[in-house]
């Protein structure tokens, strides 16, 4: 084609012909060029988009770390609505997201204004501030900075507990603060001894008297022996062996006194903590045997079939269950089982201790524990979970079921709840 361009003797088709040819050449030449540009900037727009991405999640955790120093500065603020709010929002913030490394940093600055609330401020600031140093022990997980914070606030929060002139809000949360910061953080033997004593002394007030007659407490009193007795049951599901002998011998006697309670919540922490003893006993000694088994059983039958109409429908619903799960651990020597979802995993719970742990964060924690049982270390390790899953988008979105598949599992529940109902039914007018 250069050579036709150079030699102006040939005939008028063939510069035509050479011409054509030059545009057509020229044409691809220049699609071609476009082509490249396009498919260049195509490729180089993917790793601006994932630059991007990375810069706007940066300055999203920037702004997030920014209030929460501006939330820790404002716990430290004259205005006691001012403080309260700055505590609702570590709340908020530390039961929803994973925030260790952030919190180490500033955990002396955050102790100091924990401790000063719990100090100096009124009813609600000092539950609010129970709550959060609950959830930072969480987030510090098992590490020597949780333990720093438990040692620094575990007296402040036992002498509010059995404070009879504290408000009974902020013993309801000191008494569920000490038995799971005790539990997450606590490393010294005397630690866990000192708080299964405190704890002790507070629901044993709601023990039958010594001539058998129920203490009459009011509602919230009751409220704090049960958080107190739950707490309590926690912690010696990690203490050794030698020491569950000697809660047996000193509480089976007295607990099922508590059975008696008019109120609910008291009589179901109490009813668990029966089969959670039950279930520790014989994992110490196969044949542990409990003399007055007849008549603790004759108890729960009536707890798990309870029909009294003074009692609200919901307790008599939800005491009956649990009572029914009691019995038949006490009885046959297992735990009803649970699965919990959350991600792509599942905890199965199995055995009483594992079911008080799980419930003691479900409280803590709210809406947030499937996100701690996910990401924070300290709940997986507790649940044997293992290190957290590392998934990509694909992986997650591999393994979310549709909406056809959710219709079609919800309707076979129902249908087997409705199934296993009317024979429980049956079975009642049968009994009438």
């Amino acid at each position: 084609m250069p050579k036709a361009r150079g030699r102006p003797g040939r005939n008028k088709g063939g510069r035509n012909g050479a011409k054509g040819e030059t545009q057509a050449s020229d044409d691809d030449v220049s699609s071609e060029v476009l082509s490249h540009y396009s498919s260049t900037s195509e490729t180089a727009s993917v790793p601006e988009e994932a630059v991007n991405d990375t810069v706007n999640e940066q300055m999203a955790q920037e702004e997030a770390e920014d209030k929460l120093k501006e939330y820790i500065d404002n716990t430290m603020h004259k205005s006691a609505k001012t403080r309260q709010n700055a505590l609702e929002s570590l709340k908020l913030a530390f039961s929803s997201k994973i925030l260790s490394d952030f919190l180490v940093e500033r955990r002396l600055t955050l102790t100091d204004c924990l401790e000063r609330c719990l100090k100096k401020g009124k009813s609600e600031e000092q539950a609010l501030a129970a709550v959060v140093a609950t959830l930072l022990c969480i987030q510090l997980g098992t590490s020597k900075e949780a333990e720093d914070v438990f040692e620094a606030l575990k007296s402040i929060l036992i002498n509010i507990l059995t404070d009879k002139s504290a408000s009974l809000a902020a013993r309801h949360n000191c008494a569920t603060a000490l038995g799971t910061s005790c539990y997450v953080a606590a490393n010294e033997e005397e630690d866990l001894a000192s708080c299964l004593t405190c704890l002790e002394s507070v629901f044993s007030a709601s023990y039958l008297k010594g001539d058998g007659s129920v203490p009459s407490h009011n509602s919230q009193t009751q409220i704090l022996h049960c958080n107190a007795l739950q707490s309590w049951s926690l912690l010696v599901t990690i203490c050794p062996p030698s020491k569950i002998q000697k809660f047996l011998e000193n509480h089976m006697p007295k607990l099922p006194g508590l059975l008696c309670s008019d109120n609910v919540s008291l009589r179901i922490a109490a009813g668990e903590t029966i089969a959670l003893l039950f279930e520790l006993a014989r994992r110490t000694d196969q044949d542990y045997f409990y003399e007055d088994t007849g008549q603790l059983c004759e108890k729960l039958k009536a707890l798990a079939t309870d029909g009294n109409k003074h009692r609200a429908k919901n307790d008599r619903r939800k005491q009956r269950s649990i009572f029914r799960d009691v019995l038949h651990s006490i009885e046959d020597e297992e735990c009803p089982e649970e699965t919990v979802k959350f991600g792509i995993e599942c905890l199965y719970i199995d055995s009483w201790v594992r079911r008080r742990a799980y419930d003691v964060f479900k409280d803590v924690l709210g809406s947030g524990v499937r996100h701690h049982l996910q990401y924070n270390e300290l709940l997986r390790d507790i649940f044997e979970l293992g290190s957290p899953l590392v998934l990509d988008a694909a992986a997650i979105k591999a393994n979310k079921i549709s909406r056809f598949e959710k219709h079609h599992y919800n309707s076979a529940l129902f249908k087997a709840r409705t199934k296993a109902r009317n024979k429980v039914r049956d079975k009642r007018a049968d009994v009438l």
